[in-house]
């Protein structure tokens, strides 16, 4: 069991993981676990909602929960649903998105910190590229491989670009100094916003699954995504939701196909 941030338990929340067991946060939150039952297994969508609930400073417990054996709660909460899900107020939900949009409503100032981008284009830079992954890594012909490598890599490019470009507030209209690179630490500027919570997550298992089932690896001429990269590891709220490599692998060991 984990505690997490600080102030006031928000309402009651599920989420999954998608490995046989799943976590339950004083959130309350139950989502899949991982292989050995007890830590946090590999779920985009799970630690998205961990790192908004850690980022909105709310305090919160992970336990984990065998999804192989749903537990009877879930079986009379929800029949028939898997995790994500949230119970507020005796109203549930269980879409991630929406669970995320309630958070985003419910904990706000002056209490909790609005963690919505300032830019859209901080939302849409990254929208493609987990489908370009997933088409790469079940790519089964070898032939074809080059031709889903490359069309990753426009997007990847796509978001290097945006991440070295200076967003508005990084051009100073009065200094006699041209700023070419933008210098900051995330998508939307020096914080991290849901625009972060949402791509990271998949940022990693592309980093960690492409690697061991395609030996692939971001190019190290991709500034812009290398400087976002470190210093998204460099935060709690994304290093210490992040699951093992061994995770990631053993979730992909099924879904990437070996190439003939």
């Amino acid at each position: 069991m984990q505690s997490r941030g600080a102030g006031p338990s928000p309402p009651r929340a599920f989420l999954p993981r998608p490995a046989p067991v799943a976590a339950c946060l004083q959130a309350s939150q139950l989502g899949w676990a991982g292989l050995d039952g007890e830590n946090i297994g590999n779920c985009p969508f799970c630690q998205r909602l961990f790192m908004v609930l850690w980022l909105k400073g709310v305090k919160f417990n992970v336990t984990t929960v065998d999804m192989t054996r749903k537990p009877e709660e879930l079986k009379d909460l929800a029949p028939g649903t898997n995790p994500p899900f949230l119970l507020f107020n005796k109203e549930l939900k269980t879409d991630f998105i929406k669970i995320e949009e309630f958070l985003e409503q419910t904990l706000g100032p002056p209490m909790y910190p609005h963690l919505s981008p300032k830019y859209k284009e901080s939302f849409d830079v990254g929208s493609d590229i987990f489908a370009k992954f997933s088409a790469y890594i079940k790519n089964p012909r070898k032939e074809a491989n080059i031709n889903f490598e490359k069309a990753l890599l426009r997007e990847f490019q796509r978001l290097d670009v945006y991440l070295n470009t200076p967003l508005p507030e990084e051009i100073d209209q009065d200094s006699v100094e041209d700023i070419t690179v933008s210098k900051r630490k995330f998508l939307d500027g020096d914080h991290l916003t849901l625009a972060d919570c949402n791509l990271l997550p998949k940022l990693h298992i592309i980093k960690i699954a492409a690697k061991k089932y395609r030996d692939f690896e971001i190019p190290a001429d991709m500034t812009g995504v290398w400087r976002y990269l470190n210093n998204a590891y460099a935060c709690d709220e994304f290093s210490h939701t992040c699951p093992a490599d061994e995770e990631i692998e053993h979730t992909y060991a099924s879904v990437a196909r070996k190439m003939t």
